[in-house]
Formats: C-alpha cells, structure tokens, sequence
C-alpha cells in the first residue's frame, strides 16, 4: 500500500532479506533523503513510519526481489550488520528497527489463529478481523556474559559466529526462567562452569533477525571447562596480553571486553 509523502523524510528500503540501500557522497554514506520513495514501491508493499532520523519522518519498505526498478546505479546493498562501518550510528541504529519491523509485517500477514489475513491498526500492531487477535513485534530475548577468573576472562567461539574471533557465552532465554537463570544455565550447558556475584550491565538491540542482547558480568566459582560440541568449537581463560581477535564495536560482547579492559567492571 503505498503512501504519498511530501516532506522530506529519510528512507530505510531493505532488498535481498537484510540488504539495506545506501548511498555514497564523496567519502560519505548514508540512507537516501527525498520527498518521495527513491525506488518505486511494490503494489504490494507497505511503507512503514518508524520515527524519526535527523529530524525527519523515518520510513521503511521492502523490494520482494533484487530488482531496483533500474536504478542499480544509484544505490550500495549493503549487509545491515557491515552498515554498522560506514553508517551515522543514529541511521544504523534506525536501520535496526525498520529490519526488525519489515521482518515482523512479512512474516504476520496472517493470523496464525486461524490464518485469516490481517490488518494493520497502529505502527505495531494487527489485528485478525476474524478471530481478533492482535499481533505485535516479537522481540527474542537472549543473555550475554563475561565471565572474570582473576586477571583473564573466559571468551570463546561459538560456531555460528561469522568469523574467526573469540566472543562471549550467550544464549536464548526459554521459558519459565528468569535472565538470572537463563545465564547461569547456559554457562553450565556450554562450559560446564559455574559462576558467581552475577551483574546486570546492560542492554542492545539486535536486529538479526528481531532479538535483544542482555548483557551481564559475573566471577568464576568452579569447574573445568567442558565445552558444548554442538556449540562451541573453542574456549579457555585469556589474560589481557594475550587476548585473540574479538568482537567488533558494534556488540554488546564488545562493550563487555571494553569496559573490562578499562577497569570498569
């Protein structure tokens, strides 16, 4: 459905699943501004109001194929997780919310009640005309920790990671338990270590495809490490002149190891 514009608004148009359409100026990139969607709107699309982005509306829609509508030229594909390099951390950040909401209208264009079609009736939410079921974003919660055993912290590799560094113990939150025990099992299913004076730090976002990072720091208690197979092909305890390659700026692993680094936790 499209929707005429004529303000000038920032436009987040997604293509290839998580390809985000930006375009480069001198040495600069960014997501194109315009009055009006810079690429023509499928008949079947919907454009998304998401906020705002440098004081202008914010809007996000979705290409169901790789075709630009001949504009080729104009526009980088860009990975959303590479955008994180070359963006303003405010476009990569609203570039998060608008894949986590164009992955949340594809995938709740019908009631999965009774498989009526929905309708859209806020920013967030359907609702089925049938049955009445309202459907929102669905936000996957997942817990992140660093672990300290005295001067070193345990970092490992998982193997779903992209690449060849070394992160942090992570895993998804099930139901029934709190965040609290969430990390204290995944610690022991993937490990086989306990730990202790458990700390919240903080929280991000992560769009891959609709989660949330849940980031805490605790102390070694006990055990030997005992790895997951299935999970994890690599782990052991790094001193801080010795670390491997870890993650990059863009994670909450990151700022974990950082403000390790630092002293701060």
């Amino acid at each position: 459905m499209k929707q005429d514009t004529k303000e000038l608004c920032g436009w987040f148009i997604f293509c290839q699943g998580q390809k985000l359409l930006v375009v480069k100026e001198g040495d600069q990139f960014h997501i194109p501004y315009a009055t009006e969607p810079p690429v023509k709107v499928p008949a079947d699309a919907t454009i998304h109001t998401i906020g705002q982005i440098q004081g202008h509306p914010a809007k996000a829609y979705a290409l169901p194929s790789e075709e630009l509508n001949g504009k080729e030229d104009a526009f980088i594909p860009t990975d959303l997780r590479a955008s994180y390099d070359i963006l303003p951390l405010e476009e990569y950040q609203c570039a998060g919310k608008a894949s986590q909401i164009l992955t949340w209208d594809k995938q709740s264009r019908f009631c999965p009640a009774c498989g009526t079609p929905t309708e859209q009736t806020g920013p967030i939410t359907k609702r089925c005309p049938h049955c009445g079921l309202e459907i929102y974003p669905r936000i996957s919660p997942a817990v992140i920790v660093l672990i300290k055993k005295g001067d070193s912290i345990l970092l490992v590799h998982a193997r779903n990671f992209r690449g060849t560094f070394k992160g942090l113990v992570a895993g998804f939150l099930e139901p029934g338990e709190t965040l609290e025990e969430c990390v204290r099992r995944e610690v022991m299913e993937e490990t086989g270590i306990r730990i202790k004076n458990l700390t919240y730090f903080g929280s991000q976002p992560w769009p891959y495809p609709s989660g949330i990072m849940v980031g805490y720091y605790a102390e070694y208690e006990s055990g030997t490490i005992k790895l997951q197979d299935e999970e994890l092909s690599a782990g052991d305890f790094y001193d801080r002149e010795h670390l491997p390659e870890i993650p990059k700026k863009l994670s909450i692993a990151r700022k974990l190891i950082d403000a390790w680094l630092n002293n701060e936790i």
